[in-house]
């Protein structure tokens, strides 16, 4: 592939995916500069194998694996485990800001089991269903079991802090 093309591909490719690998880092490390790292990783290992991606899978499938396991290995390695204390509630303002409730959200994620952790992530990027089940390595019927305990978990979290 020729330099201009492949950062072309790249740059393309970077604008496209940048925050959505970034949110689902966020969402499964729970520290967001370590997230940062892990994307920034990420699209190194995009950049010095973009030559190599045969089209077997989408783009999109591709490079959420690759960030999948960038945060798998930054996990093994550093056994550092995301906060997995949620407060019950952050802030006793009755009209919690929209920030507030995404880091909420966020560490609500966090404290979910790993796998748990992906798979919520990368639903909340629209991925589709079928997808998330090629990128975490289980079926697709499990996928739709686990997005729907979670979303039960999530929401009885946040029925408990916004007071209901």
């Amino acid at each position: 592939m020729a330099t201009h093309n492949k950062q072309m591909e790249f740059d393309s490719i970077y604008n496209a995916y940048w925050q959505k690998i970034y949110r689902v880092c966020c969402g499964y490390l729970g520290d967001p500069d370590w997230a940062k790292d892990v994307t920034q990783d990420t699209f190194i290992a995009v950049w010095n194998n973009l030559g190599n991606f045969r089209n077997e899978a989408s783009v999109t499938t591709w490079i959420y694996r690759i960030a999948v396991n960038n945060c798998l290995r930054q996990l093994e390695r550093s056994k550092r485990l995301p906060k997995s204390e949620v407060p019950e509630q952050i802030s006793e303002n009755h009209e919690p800001q929209i920030e507030a409730k995404i880091a909420f959200l966020y560490a609500c994620i966090g404290a979910l089991k790993e796998i748990d952790r992906i798979v919520i992530s990368l639903e909340l990027e629209d991925i589709k269903q079928a997808e998330i089940a090629s990128i975490v390595g289980i079926s697709e019927a499990n996928v739709r079991v686990r997005i729907h305990r979670i979303k039960e978990k999530l929401t009885e979290k946040f029925k408990r802090y916004d007071g209901d």
